[in-house]
Formats: structure tokens, C-alpha cells, sequence
């Protein structure tokens, strides 16, 4: 049936009717080849995710099933925010929560809601509650200055400046102070000294400790009485990986410990990274990576598993490498050492980055040019930004333009850009006076610059909007679906696309959304 007759059957429709009308905005369902499935009628339609899928009429808004159909009426205005597996409704007295298979877990009625897989916390003032979906329980929190999840779920509050853990064992036990970090262990204190947390709030190692800091993962650094220590916490009881009596001090990443008041080691979390006598000064260029200066002036890169570059004496400093060449620098100059330390390019650069695909850029000015992995100069330095090759092309920027390089240093468009952004798909998305376009990886031309917008969908299916209008084409730049429509969105999962069309809204009957539970699958 064509698109007119489902409208002219949808008017015949309105008009028969009697009672339990309302206005609605029409969206035209198609297949991914452009053919007209079904007709829905809806103000607004998201696709959540694979499984999720609502729409918003005058009746109110819905979860829908794959058909779009209404299933669960959410009870509220519009999806505040879409959290996995939660929905997160907006209503006139609040924000509340359903669970995506169409559970209702927290009604509109608080002020913000925090997510945490199968939890809630959920708050209106000052009080806060807690929902469990195993029970479907809501349980009071009590009053807090503020109460949230880890990112292992411990929920930690505070009032008065104490920090308590109101599911522990022991919710009423004041903390001065709990920390969290990037491992499973957290960090506490109280009046007689610091201590490690596990993830159900017991102490793994008890709070007698003068100075706790966490370092790495699950490692931590800290000091009791007159010895320095390395620990390594757990869920069952955290172990002491290194002990000295000797100074440790902690900077940042960057862990060294003294004998004799002289730098002897290089710490790494749970242990010795390097033991050498003669060190100087040691600092950190990158992520476990450190310059390592010697008495005898020579300089090497250290890394996680040794040396990746060793000490040689003639650069003053190395910087983290690519491709087996790492930037080294010596009298102001940069240049290029390999793993022994040799110079494999000279320094005579002011600046130089790292090699990507055999090319680095340098500069003696402002100006940007190309070299290769031999030190020839592969293009003069003309541009003001240079960024990374990947396959075979560079952005470059000059006099505020944008320009594809290839790796001979050659523009591959002799007008350039307003912006040129590299997307994960490999096309380049360009802009010019307002208006995007879209290059091949080659950087050739799939659309010109005409578009207001262009959503890569897939290599193959771009939704574009030119004139505030919306449509879908293909790579070729054939239509599968004509730039007329209001508003287009995707939907993979049920391979179909949904069109907003900009015809008037018609008069016809809502389906009620049923309320209860959502069964899974649907």
C-alpha cells in the first residue's frame, strides 16, 4: 500500500471515530530498503537500545514493543535519561525510575535518582531511599549531606563531615574520611590511623596505619612507626608486598626509595622496579615510563618489564617512542635514539613527534613538515597543526583550513575546511561555511558540502538533513529513503527505520498502554 493510501485509510479512520480521540503526529515505519511497512502515531519515538523503544503522544508516554505498540504506560512527560538497564522518566513532581523490562522501580516523585545495575538510590531533600529489584523492596536511607554508589556498589553517605556505610554491618561507625579509587579496595580513616576497606565495608587491613595513599589498581602506599610499606589489598585480608626501613617517597606516579639519604630504587606498586647505583634523578614521561638520569650523565627510558631504551650518555632526555624510534633531546634539539641509545636521526629539530606509519612531523619554527623514519625531509614545513597518520592520511591545518596529506606531505583537496573530523567508520566528515560533507578513507567525495547534519548509521546508511529536512542514503549517494521527513531514527534490532513525516497531525485512537510487568524478549 503506498504512503498515500495509509494516510487517506488513517483520515477515514478519524473521522469514523466518536469518543477517546486525541491529536497525534504520524511516523511512517520502512524496512532498511526504503518500503513502507505500517503507519505509527506518535508526537516522539526513541530507540533506547536493542530491547528498549518509547514513544510520547497526548495520551502520555510508553514503552513500546517492536511493532510499536504501547506496552507500559511510564507515567511521566518525557525519558529523562536512559541508563541500562534503567529508564529514568521526568513528570511534573519528579524524576522516576522503570526498569526496561517495564517494572516500575521508584515513582515520579524525587528530586535525582543514581543508578547502579539491579539498585536505586533515590533522593528528595535531604532524604535519600534504596531500591532493590531482587525484592522490589524501597527501603529509607535516612537524612544525608549526600549518599551515593561506588563502582562496586558500596553505598557510601555523609553528614556533619563524617562518612558512614548505612549497609554495612556497622551503619551507625563514623568514618573521618572514605576514599574511593580506581581498585576494588577503599581507603579509610578513623581517630587511630588509616585502613582498607573491602566492597561489603569489613576492614581487610585494620585502621593503625599513620599514612595510607593509594597508588595503582589495588595497591596501596603507606607508613606505620619507622617503616615505609607496599600493600596489595583483597577481599579477605590485604598483604604487605614490600617493607623498608629506608625513606619511599611518593609523588604522584612516581614511587623512590632512598638508602643512606643517596637514590638507590625506582618502586613500582608492589615491589622494586629497578635497583642501580649512580642515579641521579628519575622522571616520568608517560604511563609506567621514566627518564632515568645517572651521575655519569647518561640518560635512559625505563619501562614496566626493563630498559626500553638504555642508558647511554649524549641525549639529556627520552621521550616515550613509536615504531623502535624514540624522541631523545640534546642542546635545546630534538631527535631520534633506538632502543641502545644510538642516534638514528640527528637532533635538529626545535620539536618532533612520535613516527606513525614511517612519517613524523618536525618543526625549527611555527610551521609543521614531514620527515621519515631515515630523517629525509619528506615536505617542507608549511602548517600550523599536523595530526597523526592512520591509513595513509593526515589532517593538517593551515591559515585556520583544514586539508587531508597524503604521505608524500601533498593536499588531497585544494580548498580546505572549516573542520575536518576523522570518524570511527574511516570517512572524514568535513565542514565549510556551516554546511558538512563526507569523504571517503581516501578522501574522496561520497556527499558535497550541502548538509546541515550527516549520522553515520553504517558504512552504507547515512541519515542526512539538508534544509532542515531529513532523509537516508546509501554510500553511492542513492536515496533510500527522500529528504522530506521531520525526523528520522533507526531501528537495527527490528530492521526498520522510523520517519517522523511534516504532514498534520490527525485525529485518531490511542491503544491504552497496559500497566504490570514487561515480559522479556519482547
Amino acid at each position: 500500500m503506498s504512503p498515500t493510501s495509509f494516510r487517506s485509510l488513517l483520515a477515514l479512520l478519524a473521522i469514523s471515530l466518536c469518543s477517546n480521540t486525541l491529536l497525534a503526529q504520524t511516523w511512517e515505519v520502512y524496512d532498511m530498503q526504503g518500503n513502507l511497512k505500517s503507519l505509527a502515531i506518535y508526537d516522539r519515538i526513541e530507540v533506547l537500545s536493542e530491547t528498549v523503544i518509547t514513544g510520547k503522544n497526548e495520551k502520555g508516554l510508553a514503552m513500546l514493543s517492536r511493532e510499536l505498540k504501547p506496552l507500559v504506560d511510564l507515567k511521566g512527560d518525557n525519558v529523562f535519561q536512559y541508563l541500562a538497564p534503567w529508564i529514568l522518566v521526568k513528570g511534573p513532581n519528579g524524576i522516576g525510575a522503570f526498569h526496561e523490562y517495564g517494572i516500575l522501580a521508584l515513582p515520579s516523585e524525587y528530586e535525582e535518582i543514581e543508578t547502579y545495575f539491579t539498585y536505586l538510590i533515590g533522593r528528595k531533600g535531604r532524604e535519600y531511599w534504596l531500591y532493590e529489584k531482587g525484592n522490589g523492596k524501597t527501603t529509607a536511607l535516612g537524612p544525608w549531606d549526600s549518599c551515593k554508589f561506588t563502582k562496586n556498589g558500596i553505598i557510601i553517605a555523609q553528614k556533619d563531615g563524617n562518612y558512614f556505610l548505612p549497609r554495612s554491618k556497622d551503619p551507625e561507625r563514623r568514618y573521618q574520611l572514605i576514599e574511593e579509587n580506581e581498585g576494588s579496595c577503599l581507603l579509610a580513616k578513623e581517630t587511630t590511623g588509616f585502613g582498607i576497606l573491602n566492597f561489603e565495608g569489613d576492614y581487610v587491613m585494620q585502621p593503625i596505619l599513620s599514612q595510607l595513599e593509594h597508588s595503582k589498581g589495588d595497591y596501596f602506599y603507606g607508613f606505620d612507626e619507622n617503616q615505609y610499606l607496599l600493600i596489595k589489598g583483597d577481599f579477605i585480608r590485604s598483604d604487605v608486598s614490600y617493607n623498608s626501613y629506608h625513606k619511599i617517597t611518593k609523588e604522584g606516579d612516581l614511587m623512590l626509595e632512598y638508602i643512606h639519604g643517596k637514590l638507590r630504587r625506582v618502586m613500582e606498586e608492589d615491589g622494586i622496579l629497578l635497583d642501580a647505583v649512580g642515579m641521579e634523578s628519575v622522571r616520568v614521561v608517560g604511563d609506567n615510563l621514566y627518564n632515568v638520569t645517572f651521575r655519569d650523565k647518561s640518560v635512559g627510558l625505563l619501562g614496566k618489564k626493563g630498559w626500553q631504551v638504555q642508558p647511554t650518555i649524549g641525549p639529556t632526555w627520552i621521550n616515550p617512542g613509536t615504531e623502535g624510534l624514540f624522541p631523545a633531546g640534546k642542546d635545546g634539539k630534538t631527535g631520534f635514539v633506538n632502543s641502545s641509545g644510538k642516534w638514528i636521526i640527528d637532533p635538529l629539530f626545535s620539536e618532533a613527534s612520535n613516527f606513525y606509519e614511517s612519517v613524523s612531523f618536525y618543526r625549527n619554527s611555527s610551521k609543521w613538515g614531514l620527515i621519515g623514519t631515515n630523517g629525509n625531509i619528506i615536505s617542507d614545513s608549511r602548517w600550523d597543526e599536523i595530526k597523526n597518520f592512520s591509513s595513509g592520511i593526515a589532517i593538517a591545518k593551515e591559515s585556520g583550513r583544514f586539508f587531508l596529506l597524503d604521505k608524500t606531505g601533498k593536499a588531497l583537496n585544494q580548498e580546505g575546511f572549516d573542520q575536518v573530523c576523522r570518524l570511527k567508520e574511516g570517512f572524514f566528515l568535513v565542514e565549510k561555511e556551516g554546511k558538512r560533507g563526507l569523504l571517503d578513507n581516501s578522501g574522496n567525495e561520497i556527499f558535497s558540502v550541502e548538509f546541515e547534519n550527516i549520522q553515520v548509521e553504517k558504512p552504507d546508511f547515512f541519515i542526512v538533513t539538508k534544509n532542515k529536512l531529513t532523509g537516508v542514503l546509501n554510500e553511492k549517494g542513492d536515496v533510500i529513503l527522500p529528504i522530506n521527513y521531520q525526523e528520522i531514527v533507526a531501528d537495527w534490532t527490528g530492521n526498520q527505520i522510523l520517519a517522523k513525516e511534516l504532514y498534520k497531525p490527525v485525529l485518531i485512537q490511542v491503544e491504552e498502554p497496559t500497566s504490570g510487568k514487561r515480559k522479556k524478549g519482547t
